[in-house]
């Protein structure tokens, strides 16, 4: 954006690493784990970076590569796509939601200078719309957390950490939701950024404490 760097040049170096980093994962780690991550660069920067300039809709085209990695770091251990990194990948999908309008929701005027549509951007009520959607993005979290303590990933002790969290993030969504605010938009991206580290930490501590029992 400053200009010190070409349009032309950033695409060069990109297409550089893009293929760089594929194919050492797929010559280090696996062919599995190569294919993702071409699919993650592909949808990313093909599909969704355009979308934002012609639908509000791109946030969902987005959270698909957003949400691959986890994916990519369970197929580089095991080689295989298993339900447990289905798991990891709803989890990481719903998250993005909340987390990526509330930024948007703070930063409304520049995404509508630079022409792209944004669910905040083009809310009409206020911000009553992202608000709404947001909670419910939210709520399909809260069971979807459940899923690591289903799969056996992590123990019991972890759900009741997930569903405390969960609620705990929802609560900021409804309250950005009653009253749409740039502050309040501003706690809710901090919940976010407080709630999925803290998630996969209880999940990997709960998972290591099994293993060792």
């Amino acid at each position: 954006p400053a200009g010190r760097l070409s349009p032309g040049a950033a695409l060069r170096v990109g297409i550089l690493l893009g293929i760089v980093g594929s194919v050492y994962l797929a010559l280090v780690v696996n062919p599995r784990t190569a294919l993702l991550a071409v699919v993650v660069l592909v949808t990313y920067v093909g599909v969704y970076t355009p979308l934002k300039y012609r639908t509000s809709f791109n946030t969902l085209a987005g959270a698909v590569p957003g949400a691959l990695p986890p994916v990519l770091g369970w197929t580089a251990a095991t080689g295989t796509i298993d339900p447990e990194a289905v798991a990891l990948f709803l989890i990481v999908f719903f998250w993005q939601f909340p987390h990526f309008w509330a930024i948007a929701w703070i930063h409304r005027e520049d995404y509508a200078r630079a022409g792209m549509k944004m669910v905040p951007v083009e809310d009409d009520e206020g911000g009553k719309l992202t608000g709404r959607l947001m909670i419910r993005n939210c709520l399909a979290l809260i069971p979807i957390s459940l899923l690591p303590a289903y799969f056996a990933v992590a123990g019991w002790g972890y759900a009741i950490v997930a569903m405390t969290l969960g609620v705990g993030f929802l609560l900021f969504a409804i309250r950005f939701y009653r009253v749409p605010s740039t502050q309040r938009g501003r706690h809710l991206l901090w919940a976010s950024l407080a709630y999925l580290p803290l998630l996969l930490a209880v999940m990997i501590g709960s998972h290591a404490a099994g293993m060792s029992s």
